[in-house]
């Protein structure tokens, strides 16, 4: 592409004429019309006056071999600053997304939660003499389901990413929604509120009574495998809790997202880039210490309540955060 059409270009995708861009140079019309028709060649000292309007390197102006904009670092920092438009079509594009990637999502935490159970079932059938196999064979199945069960969530988690990838700026970057579109977030939203409601009502519920089973089994036996049954309930009821609370809520926060709500406000939005390298640390540590102490001790049917620990500690950190933050 020749200096000719990138000034053409350029020129139209700022919307201005060749009298608008003339007197922004301080130069004639005739000039333009000139250099557009690659009659003429401008001056470095206007090539140099392009570059700063337009806000491209003067390498694209001069080089054709360069055929897409290089934008200085100044027009892209400006770039950034502008909020993102959000046409109505592709908010309703977003929701569809969100709103059939939900159970997904929720289905591969509600099999983070229950694959512990695999790990205390097979082992505790072993010892109570149900499994007529090794003790090494009974270790070797309970991790090979265990890791299968985590690698299939992992698996989900990152195929509904790839579905949502395209709309992370919702997350971190400020935007600005065409009219109606607030109205149309709005209205599915009051849609959808009571059968919110009614998730996370079951997944509360369950939650609160999941410690039931392993309470009733405790207390009434010593039999180990028992308590694993009971416990296997437990994380069976605080699973499927879980996954009407995240089904809901992941359907619930896209709405928010398109209304820059709660946390995704302009201000919430920066808390939470800030708050990002934190969790990412925070995370990559409780792993390293899981396989450090299962590892170690090789008791991997009670190391797993690591996460559990780790999810609490979590939540206060992130409190603690915010807290200084808004301080």
């Amino acid at each position: 592409m020749i200096l000719a059409d990138k000034i053409i270009l350029l020129r139209k995708k700022n919307a201005w004429s060749q009298e608008e861009l003339a007197e922004k140079l301080n130069v004639s019309r005739q000039s333009i019309s000139k250099w557009e028709g690659a009659q003429s060649i401008p001056a470095m000292d206007k090539i140099l006056q392009l570059s700063e309007i337009f806000g491209v390197t003067t390498d694209f102006l001069l080089k054709d071999s360069i055929e897409h904009e290089e934008y200085t670092e100044t027009q892209l920092n400006e770039d950034r600053s502008q909020p993102r438009h959000i046409s109505m079509e592709e908010a309703n594009r977003f929701l569809e997304i969100k709103k059939n990637s939900a159970p997904s999502i929720a289905l591969g935490v509600a099999m983070c939660i229950m694959a512990p159970t695999v790990l205390f079932l097979i082992t505790n059938s072993y010892v109570s003499g149900l499994l007529s196999i090794s003790e090494k064979s009974a270790v070797s199945a309970s991790m090979t389901i265990f890791f299968l069960i985590i690698a299939s969530a992992v698996v989900i988690f990152i195929k509904t990413g790839n579905l949502t990838q395209d709309y992370e700026y919702l997350r971190t970057e400020p935007i600005e929604t065409e009219y109606g579109v607030t109205g149309m977030v709005k209205a599915k939203r009051e849609a959808f509120k009571e059968t919110y409601g009614k998730n996370n009502i079951i997944g509360i519920t369950l939650c609160i009574l999941s410690a039931l089973p392993i309470i009733v089994t405790s207390l009434n036996t010593e039999n180990d495998l028992y308590i694993s049954i009971g416990l296997s309930i437990t994380l069976l009821m605080v699973a499927v809790g879980v996954y009407h609370m995240v089904l809901s809520g992941t359907i619930w926060s896209s709405y928010k997202m398109l209304l820059q709500e709660e946390e995704f406000t302009p201000e919430g939005k920066e808390k939470a880039k800030a708050f990002g390298s934190v969790a990412g640390i925070y995370w990559l540590l409780a792993t390293a210490i899981y396989l450090f102490m299962s590892f170690y001790s090789n008791a991997w049917d009670r190391t797993w309540i690591i996460w559990p620990v780790a999810g609490v500690l979590f939540a206060a950190v992130s409190l603690i955060f915010n807290c200084k933050k808004t301080k």
